[in-house]
């Protein structure tokens, strides 16, 4: 679909040609700039952050360069709305990636090359394409006279894919004066193409996940301390074994359903597009007597991969730490655990791990960031929702919580809502999941054209 007069009916002139090309081109040169964060301060965002700068800068737009630690930079801009007295809209896209082997990959993970209608390389999706449609959207509105109907602000982040520290935590703990009268907040992980698929049939539903909230981060140490000694001897006291056993009784540990209000909607939504039984709704919908979540998903084909993580609380063993030789009994030993959290269920989720480590093995908080939840019948839900559909008017908006977690995390703190939101239209069988931190990343051009309209649509009204 070319721009026309009917694409930027809101609040203006229709996108240009220049635009859609300029999407594709900055996520191809984006890739090339390698910011692969490898933890531990181990990243260089600034190269990155200078692109954008200068991008927004030649439009004039004025941005501001901030950093906690040398070459850890942010990126900052606000863009002035039609409505002084409407609450600002912030919108956010990180400048780090994961690493990526390159003998792994079909391409270079960094090249950003361009090839058969797609934009190969590290950050394809996850997510310097948003950076780029973000460039893309505000280039476009200066070179059109176009303004939003309130604040848009603006923020390139570094750290994201390890502790925020540098990043979006520095700002928000910083720099809250350049986020405010922000109330909301949009990101990574939503209105992509899901194609569902339905069970018995060959026929698929168009879903677009839009997140609505976020797991907790519970990311946990665990020691247990013994008695050293000779491996040839008994040992009552062996710190292995004692962690050995709390390790499994967490690993084999089934969490009870935890219906949060964005999960029981999706289930909702879900149901009902499926023709199945769904949850208890409305504001006061509590537990559903009778209720089986697991056979629920499993009348929703694949589309329970997009609810399936966020039913329950969750804690998978990831790391073990214990000894230097094998004839020595250690008189410690320490092993981490990925756990996440509902909005909610932190309460649980302690009383859980006090009880699965038992006397024996002591545990703390490694990582903690809190979980979100988000309104998904408020006006801005309903704007992403008309937005997508507009472009794709066979589209089944749904809300979604997210498995994992976001910069929107640290951005609360400010009291910003946060939702996910990058859109991008996906031909059937493109797996938009398995390539977050995978193999081969990759992005269609085509799916940049339509997240950038769609992106323009939404943030001229929202």
């Amino acid at each position: 679909m070319e721009a026309t007069e009917e694409t930027g009916a809101a609040g203006g002139p229709a996108l240009d040609q220049q635009a859609l090309d300029e999407a594709v081109r900055f996520t191809s040169e984006l890739i090339r700039i390698d910011t692969t964060n490898r933890g531990g301060g181990s990243c260089w965002e600034r190269p990155a952050a200078e692109y954008v700068a200068e991008r927004l800068d030649a439009a004039g737009v004025d941005a501001t360069l901030l950093e906690g630690e040398p070459g850890r930079t942010n990126v900052v801009a606000r863009i002035a709305g039609r409505d002084p007295a409407a609450p600002g809209l912030l919108v956010h896209g990180h400048l780090d990636v994961v690493p990526a082997e390159a003998a792994d990959w079909s391409v270079h993970p960094f090249s950003g090359e361009i090839r058969d209608g797609v934009v190969w390389g590290r950050g394809a999706i996850d997510m310097k394409n948003m950076d780029a449609m973000m460039l893309a959207v505000v280039r476009a509105w200066q070179r059109l006279g176009v303004r939003p109907r309130r604040d848009v602000v603006l923020a390139f982040t570094a750290d994201e894919e390890d502790s925020a520290d540098a990043g979006s935590s520095f700002l928000a703990d910083r720099h809250p004066g350049l986020f405010e009268g922000c109330t909301e907040g949009i990101s990574e992980s939503g209105a992509f193409t899901f194609h569902g698929t339905v069970p018995g049939s060959d026929r698929t539903h168009r879903i677009y996940p839009v997140a609505a909230g976020e797991r907790g981060t519970a990311w946990l140490q665990l020691t247990a301390r013994g008695r050293a000694g000779h491996g040839s001897k008994t040992n009552r006291e062996n710190a292995v074994t004692h962690l050995a056993a709390a390790v499994a009784r967490i690993g084999e540990h089934r969490w009870p359903v935890r219906l949060t209000p964005t999960v029981r909607s999706a289930l909702t939504e879900l149901a009902a597009l499926y023709g199945v039984a769904g949850p208890n709704t409305g504001p006061d919908a509590g537990p559903d007597p009778g209720f089986d979540v697991d056979a629920l998903l499993a009348g929703l084909g694949s589309a329970a991969t997009l609810v399936e993580p966020t039913v329950r609380n969750s804690a998978n063993p990831t790391m073990l730490d214990a000894g230097y030789k094998v004839n020595v009994i250690p008189g410690s030993a320490t092993a981490f655990v990925d756990g996440r959290v509902v909005p909610g269920g932190e309460e649980e989720f302690t009383a859980t791990l006090d009880a699965l480590t038992g006397p024996h093995v002591d545990w703390e908080y490694h990582h903690r960031e809190v979980p979100l939840t988000a309104p998904v019948d408020s006006p801005t839900f309903a704007a992403m929702r008309a937005a997508v559909e507009r472009f794709d008017p066979g589209a089944h908006v749904v809300p979604y919580c997210m498995a994992g977690g976001t910069d929107a995390k640290q951005f609360s703190r400010l009291g910003i809502v946060g939702y996910g939101f990058s859109p991008l239209k996906l031909p059937v069988g493109f797996d938009y999941a398995a390539l977050f931190h995978g193999v081969d990343e990759r992005v269609p051009v085509e799916a940049l054209h339509f997240g950038v309209r769609v992106l323009d649509h939404f943030l001229r009204e929202a």
